[in-house]
């Protein structure tokens, strides 16, 4: 009998907030979203824990930067499960290229969801100072993560110059989000883009892959946290090999045009995308000059110059295949968002694979 209690008592700990959160999640979509945020955020604490276990034991024997790959891949196993989401991955073959500079659209803290599945081998983290005391700080510390001070900028620009000299001279990888900070709404887009990552795509003469993650409004926002599949595309490698300082606005500009094309190409369409565009095509239109009759006398020839600035509004084809960001063929255009800023987005050191 007490054998059987043995395993009996357990199974009905665990039980009873299993119902307890099954009865609540079932009772209306705010009781669901707080059901799932909590599973979500265990997951996380359970998951961190074990890593630092991990990082202990995988760095006896020489496989620290293991570590990383190990628990995401492992995170992913289980949260996708009991979060009832997945993550459909296209174009991951283009994860193989190594080194790289990896720079992905940064939506929430359910992004943690799409790079555990992403993740590749071989890699430590760079990310901002806060997390250190997250319920992720215990395991990135242990398996050897960089914190950075986004409230210094001197100590940003520092820890970024030494990932640039890390990069050349051992082969790393990374991945950046270079907005720079979470952006989620119903539409899909993008903020402006920071340049860090371009210039240190440019300095070790690596490509930059654009890995884009769909709008999941649908799934995930304050007050809301449902089910579904979430896709991830992963762009051809862009080449920086001869390129300068001075293209990284250009280079910029291009990534984030391919970026915001795949975005809305994967993402799920909504009333209000459609509504904004109604509204831009009139505002075009009234934006264009008259068509003035031909004048029958004649009269001297006006040369005109269209306007140099291009409209960030508009969308590059969905195609995006490998570029050869060569200056000199590529966009010879002022970027809007060409003024320098520090990089403050999460930065993912990936390790070659020797």
């Amino acid at each position: 009998m007490s054998f059987l209690a043995f395993f009996i008592k357990p199974l009905a700990y665990i039980s009873v907030p299993v119902i307890l959160l099954r009865t609540v999640a079932s009772t209306s979509p705010i009781g669901r979203y707080y059901v799932q945020l909590t599973v979500y955020l265990g997951t996380l604490v359970v998951f961190s824990t074990w890593g630092v276990v991990v990082a202990v034991g995988m760095s006896l024997i020489g496989r620290r930067h293991d570590v990383n790959y190990v628990v995401a891949r492992s995170f992913y196993a289980i949260a996708s499960r009991v979060l009832d989401i997945q993550v459909e991955v296209e174009g991951e073959e283009h994860l193989q290229t190594c080194p790289m500079v990896m720079v992905g659209n940064h939506q929430s803290m359910l992004d943690i969801l799409y790079l555990g599945r992403v993740f590749p081998r071989k890699a430590s983290i760079m990310a901002k100072k806060q997390l250190q005391w997250s319920p992720l700080g215990p395991w990135m510390f242990m398996s050897g993560a960089v914190f950075v001070d986004r409230g210094n900028s001197t100590k940003a620009h520092e820890s970024l110059a030494a990932a640039g000299e890390e990069m050349k001279s051992k082969g790393i990888s990374l991945m950046m989000y270079p907005e720079g900070t979470r952006h989620c709404q119903e539409v899909p887009s993008l903020l402006p883009f920071k340049k860090g990552a371009f210039h240190l795509a440019v300095q070790a003469g690596i490509p930059v892959i654009p890995v884009i993650c769909e709008n999941y409004w649908r799934i995930y926002h304050k007050g809301v946290f449902g089910t579904g599949t979430i896709k991830v595309r992963v762009l051809p490698p862009i080449l920086t090999a001869g390129l300068s300082a001075s293209d990284v606005p250009e280079l910029t500009t291009l990534v984030r045009d391919q970026m915001l094309s795949a975005l809305r190409d994967i993402s799920v369409k909504v009333a209000a995308d459609e509504e904004m565009k109604a509204a831009e095509e009139p505002e075009m239109k009234a934006d264009s000059p008259p068509i003035e009759e031909a004048d029958p006398t004649p009269a001297s020839t006006v040369e005109v110059v269209p306007d140099e600035v291009p409209d960030t509004r508009s969308e590059s084809s969905s195609e995006t295949p490998s570029v050869d960001v060569s200056m000199s063929q590529s966009l010879r255009s002022v970027s809007e968002y060409g003024t320098e800023t520090d990089d403050e987005g999460m930065v993912l050191v990936g390790r070659h694979h020797h």
